[in-house]
Order: C-alpha cells, then structure tokens, then sequence
C-alpha cells in the first residue's frame, strides 16, 4: 500500500513563497515517476508538475513555469514543490500524486493521491 502525505501549505501573500512537501511510504518510491496536481472551488484538478523518477527530467504546466520548482529526494521518498512568485489565481488544494507515466499531464496516469494541502494567496 502506498501513502502520500502532503505539508507546507498555508497563506501567503501575493508575491511570496511556500514549499510543499510530499512524504511517501513504500520501498518503491524511487522506482516511479511523481507529479503535482491542484484544484480550485469549482474548478477541475489540473496539471502542476512532475518529475522523472531519478529526478533528471521536470514538466511543468505553462501557468507555473519559472515560478515552480519540482524536486525529490529518493532517499527520504520525498517530493518537493518550491512555490516562488506567487499569485492569487494559484491558490488551490495542491496533491502529490504517484504517476505510471513518466511526464505526464493527465490525471488518469496517476494511480495514488495525497489528502492534499491547501495553499491561499491573497492580493
């Protein structure tokens, strides 16, 4: 069984930082190609990040590129999300999520979720 445990969230205002961190359980946690996903009221999940599963290759979604930063420590089964430049329009429930792709965008490829961290950015 495989459990993701996001923290990090919380409120920040426009023009800050945050990072979101993802703890894995499981002896395969490096074996496997990881993502972020995040979801705004009334909104669909949408695509964050992912990372390849040596952590050599990061995607990133156009809204967050150059602001986000994807990275893992395969030691520690960790998954970072470095949130730089923040705006309002970002604030969402953010989710780790375990991916059977390396690199992909779709949530059908992802096979475990975290419970999710909430991240609010006021104006």
């Amino acid at each position: 069984q495989v459990q993701l445990v996001e923290s990090g969230g919380g409120l920040v205002q426009a023009g800050g930082s945050l990072r979101l961190s993802c703890a894995a359980s499981g002896r395969t946690f490096s074996s496997y190609p990881m993502g972020w996903f995040r979801q705004a009221p009334g909104k669909e999940r949408e695509f964050v990040a992912a990372i390849a599963w040596s952590g050599g290759r990061t995607y990133y979604a156009d809204s967050v590129k150059g602001r986000f930063t994807i990275s893992r420590d395969n030691a520690k089964n960790m998954v970072y999300l470095q949130m730089n430049s923040l705006k309002p329009e970002d604030t969402a429930v953010y989710y780790c999520a375990r991916s059977k792709v390396s690199g992909s965008s779709r949530a059908y490829d992802y096979d475990y979720w975290g419970q999710g961290a909430q991240v609010t950015v006021s104006s």
